[in-house]
């Protein structure tokens, strides 16, 4: 998907409401921005935070300020890939799920069929100490997420 410039500076509103879990000391980057700029390489194509940073790097300067990326010596800054590392794993996945949907309901193709998929998250524990498991519903067309949900086994 490609996205265009009423997309990318749209993407940072919808996760304005979202509370930022990071400390106030040494914030470089809006939460909103950087959660734009992940959700938006993740819909160009973009898996894994590596793939996540390269795709942020590799923004030109109109796209990073539509992202609402901050200034720095004249130039606009994208985060780190240890920045989208830290925030996506911190962030509330409800929330953040609230706002890829209501993102999607502007925005999203319209699919005849859906895809039910599951994952195991590498390195992520639960409060029991259990493996985290994510189902996601994505348009078998549009390889939009629509959903992604934490899920737990049966024992």
């Amino acid at each position: 998907m490609r996205l265009t410039a009423e997309q990318m500076r749209s993407l940072p509103c919808f996760f304005s409401q979202i509370p930022d879990p990071r400390r106030t000391q040494g914030r470089r980057h809006r939460l909103s921005t950087v959660l734009g700029i992940a959700a938006g390489a993740v819909l160009c194509g973009m898996r894994g935070y590596k793939a996540i940073a390269d795709g942020a790097q590799s923004l030109g300067q109109k796209s990073r300020e539509r992202f609402g990326c901050r200034r720095e010596q004249g130039h606009y800054v994208v985060p780190s890939e240890s920045i989208l590392r830290n925030v996506l794993i911190r962030v509330t996945p409800a929330d953040l799920d609230r706002a890829l949907q209501c993102w999607n309901e502007r925005y999203g193709a319209g699919d005849e069929s859906l895809a039910i998929d599951g994952k195991t998250m590498c390195n992520a524990l639960d409060e029991q100490g259990q493996r985290t498991h994510v189902m996601s519903v994505v348009g078998q067309q549009s390889k939009i997420c629509y959903t992604q949900k934490k899920w737990a086994p049966c024992p």
